[in-house]
């Protein structure tokens, strides 16, 4: 995006036509073109910024109660998420939550007597895709006036976000952010009640509650390990939106993955912003991400994932338990965003080129078999032809087998949002084809590789093209598309590869039982 067409949200700080009703020390009450406010706190990006001195508490509280468990008897609800796992997981304990007040879901909104927003701040588009989806949801209100709307997540953590709802979008009900979600429960006790909007966003993070209800659906399972990050690149706004880094503490993990095992979940994928930074803030302990996926090694789950990773923070003992295998897969996500020094230093990632190369090296001899995927981000304020060209010639030093990539756009309240946005949008879309034409032929090269070969399949469901053509993934995360019985969805199957694609791969079903050669 250019630097003279940057949104401009200097509108939705006037506040001059609004009236304070009644204002306290726990909250302050404001009428807005007909709409009353609940104000029980709203986002600060100065106090974001900074980082609390105070210990992070440990809570395990039932998040709902009593009085509260029938108050959505009757009534059903949808949740729409946008954004990353960690997102789909908050979803998760939103859901639970709901049910836990006696709601069900649906997908008919006009049947849906809650609807949330669960939203995301890391690009513009997701943000751009809410706001229409606000457009959309305001007819339904003006229908039934007594369907409540919420938007959460990491959107509700930006001030101009939640100045621009309170603003333009008076027919929101609720507005909560990513360390309060435990509270919603009584935050829609107070919107149903009081027929205010309520906001309630906290811009310090939070504690750590823990047997928070999950509605968890499918064979793979999201564990959360931590929360936060202390990075800040200057490209993103997650430091800000999900504050400092909290670890769990490992016997709750642990105890979840035994719980998940129990229940017969076949794959789970331990969460974090940074995972690798996992223990760190222990002070009566030491205890690593390394340490954690060791003991979790030993869970009788048949695979364990893990995302997302800083290169960092990828240290020695976590490769060294990643090489015993067993449950532990071949899949590595490394988020690598550029390949030159002098970019990653403006990004402020804190490794060089030969840092992440080193430590690719060093992956691959340890792990033989590892699938490396990665982040990369073209266009960067200052990228130069030169510095594109290190980025590419790294994607073929490494090789990756997938890499999620994106154009740059600025996001406010992040310190590259001030940096001169200096790459045309033409020449951004030229790099980007150029890179993806890359990676598709590594892929490609990978996917060649796989031929003949018989694999480990988790079936996940069926294609999204074709009904009669499964598809799932291989340990390495590689999706297989065959033909079965739909009674296979849920198990693990072996599959020859007769035909590999880019995206993926085509394989014939084995219905005697052999032993995968991935």
């Amino acid at each position: 995006m250019a630097k003279d067409s940057k949104k401009d949200y200097s509108q939705y700080f006037d506040f001059s036509d609004a009236k304070v009703i009644s204002q306290d020390e726990f909250s302050k009450k404001i009428r807005i073109r007909g709409r009353e406010i609940n104000i029980k706190s709203e986002p600060n990006h100065r106090q974001e910024k900074q980082r609390g001195k105070e210990d992070v508490q440990v809570l395990y509280e039932n998040a709902v109660p009593d009085e509260l468990k029938t108050i959505g008897k009757g009534k059903h609800y949808i949740v729409y998420t946008y954004g990353c796992q960690m997102n789909e997981h908050d979803s998760e304990t939103i859901k639970g939550l709901l049910e836990s007040m006696g709601y069900q879901a649906t997908e008919d909104r006009k049947e849906a007597d809650i609807i949330l927003l669960n939203t995301c701040a890391i690009r513009e588009n997701a943000e751009d895709k809410v706001f229409g989806e606000l457009g959309h949801l305001k007819t339904l209100k003006t229908e039934r006036p007594g369907l409540l709307l919420g938007v959460c997540g990491c959107m509700s953590q930006e001030e101009g976000v939640v100045n621009r709802i309170m603003q333009k979008h008076g027919f929101v009900d609720m507005i909560f952010g990513t360390h309060n979600v435990h509270r919603l429960p009584h935050l829609i006790q107070e919107a149903l009640f009081s027929k205010e909007m309520v906001v309630e966003v906290w811009s310090k993070e939070g504690d750590i509650i823990e047997n928070l209800p999950k509605k968890r659906e499918g064979m793979r399972g999201w564990v959360n390990i931590m929360y936060g990050c202390d990075k800040f690149c200057t490209y993103c706004i997650v430091p800000f939106t999900r504050g400092k880094e909290r670890s769990r503490r490992p016997e709750d993990v642990i105890a979840e993955v035994r719980e998940l095992a129990r229940q017969g979940f076949k794959e789970i994928t331990l969460l974090g912003q940074n995972v690798n930074a996992y223990g760190k803030d222990f002070t009566d302990l030491q205890y690593s991400f390394g340490d954690l996926m060791d003991d979790i090694r030993k869970i009788d789950i048949p695979r364990v994932r893990f995302t997302t990773s800083h290169p960092r923070d990828f240290d020695d003992r976590l490769i060294e338990v990643l090489a015993k295998g067993g449950n532990l897969v071949e899949h590595i996500h490394l988020p690598v965003q550029s390949g030159s020094t002098e970019v990653l230093k403006r990004m402020s990632r804190k490794y060089s080129r030969e840092h992440y190369l080193k430590l690719a090296e060093k992956i691959k001899t340890a792990i033989p078999d590892v699938v490396l995927t990665t982040d990369i981000i073209v266009g960067f304020p200052g990228e130069t032809d030169e510095q594109f060209e290190d980025t590419l010639s790294l994607v073929r030093e490494v090789g990756y087998d997938f890499a999620y990539t994106f154009i740059y756009s600025p996001r406010e309240g992040t310190p590259a949002a001030v940096m001169e946005d200096n790459v045309p949008m033409e020449v951004k879309k030229e790099r980007l084809k150029r890179l993806n034409e890359t990676i598709n032929e590594y892929s490609h090269r990978s996917n060649e590789q796989q031929r003949g070969k018989i694999v480990e399949v988790l079936v996940e469901g069926e294609s999204k093209r074709n009904s009669n053509v499964l598809a799932g993934r291989t340990r390495s995360n590689k999706l297989v598309h065959f033909e079965g019985p739909k009674e296979l969805i849920g198990t693990f199957v072996n599959v020859e590869i007769t035909d590999p694609m880019t995206f993926y791969i085509r394989g014939n079903l084995l219905t005697e039982p052999v032993a995968a050669n991935q």
